[in-house]
């Protein structure tokens, strides 16, 4: 079972699909055999540094050509829903990058098509492969922390405070982020999506409820930078309450001066508490995972220890073995979707009054 050959076709040869290509190419009896996207160029260009076969210019003459078993769908964002629709029409199984679609509605489709195809269909939360979340929520699940009382959860970057990617100010390539009117639901949109992942998924319990208070800071005279209106939110704080019923915060921000890329989730129960972080750099620049925990007799003294940490599966090679035991694992389609809808009630906020925050009942 676990040697089954495996082709796949990678749909979008952006600069998120050289991942897509190394990490694939790793495993075993997994062939990356097509490169697909609307530039043709483009797509030739990527498949001779991967060396993969076949190129492809559009989507439905690799579908015709059909010598391939997945795809990996890294196609931009408004494109994922289209896209995601006419492989599974095709009954290829699908792995696709977040968000996964624009809207809970779009997301609600492609769920159902591959539901109704009864294809592989799961989604590149990338943070579901960070070692010291996978083993919180294990211990979550165990029951070493007790019944799950409180959450908080961050995700923070500063790069609207710094240059460290780059300066904003000058570069469409950012600015174009800070803008509703350039497709941007702002740092809601872009990382929201992980930080409510990292924040459910260690805490083992969905969420329910949400009250959601979305800001965009003057940046600029009149917030304009030539045709960008700089309008979109650059913070959000959440309110949430789990299905476990534990009450939670969850918050980003652009603004979090030095901190990178970096974030948090510490989870506190009846017995016990645990701290999540994956921030930091080591020698190569590589963000760093870490857990404590206070468990036990540390309890009364509020002695806070590492935890041990061990590699875990990748979404990538989850994917796979997902395909070769005939049944979707997570992060599922369904699981994104439902994420989607939190994200889109949340959106909601931005229309509130000056001070008025929004309920969300999902």
């Amino acid at each position: 079972m676990t040697d089954t050959p495996i082709r796949l076709a990678i749909l979008g040869t952006g600069s998120m699909a050289r991942q897509h290509a190394e990490r694939f190419a790793a495993i075993d009896a997994v062939s990356v055999v097509a490169g697909i996207d609307v530039d043709a160029a483009r797509a030739e260009a990527f498949c001779r540094k991967h060396g993969i076969e076949q190129s492809f210019g559009d989507l439905e003459s690799a579908l015709e050509w059909g010598e391939f078993d997945a795809v990996a769908n890294v196609t931009p964002d408004n494109a994922h829903h289209p896209t995601t629709l006419k492989i599974a029409a095709a009954g290829k199984h699908i792995f696709c990058e977040k968000p996964l679609a624009v809207n809970y509605a779009q997301a609600e489709e492609m769920t159902q098509a591959a539901e109704q195809a009864r294809v592989v269909a799961m989604v590149n939360l990338t943070y579901r492969n960070v070692p010291a979340l996978q083993k919180a929520r294990e211990l979550v699940r165990g029951g070493a922390i007790g019944d799950v009382i409180h959450v908080e959860a961050s995700y923070l970057q500063s790069w609207l405070s710094s240059r460290y990617w780059g300066d904003w100010r000058t570069e469409s390539r950012w600015l174009w982020r800070l803008s509703k009117s350039h497709g941007s639901n702002g740092v809601l949109g872009d990382i929201g999506i992980h930080i409510l992942d990292f924040a459910s998924y260690g805490a083992a319990s969905a969420i329910e409820n949400v009250t959601c208070r979305l800001k965009a800071f003057p940046k600029a005279p009149n917030n304009q930078i030539d045709e960008f209106t700089l309008d979109a939110n650059d913070s959000f704080v959440m309110a949430v309450e789990f299905a476990n019923g534990a009450l939670g915060t969850i918050h980003a921000t652009r603004w979090a001066t030095g901190y990178r890329d970096d974030l948090q989730l510490r989870i506190f129960g009846t017995k016990g508490g645990l701290d999540v972080t994956y921030g930091g750099r080591d020698a190569n620049g590589m963000r760093i995972p870490s857990l404590q925990v206070c468990l036990n007799e540390d309890v009364e003294t509020q002695t806070w220890r590492h935890f041990p940490l061990s590699s875990v599966e990748t979404n990538y090679e989850r994917f796979i073995r997902a395909i070769r035991e005939g049944k979707t694992l997570e992060p599922s389609f369904a699981h994104a979707t439902n994420l989607q809808r939190i994200l889109d009630k949340a959106l909601e906020a931005d229309t509130a009054p000056p001070g008025e925050t929004v309920v969300v009942n999902t």
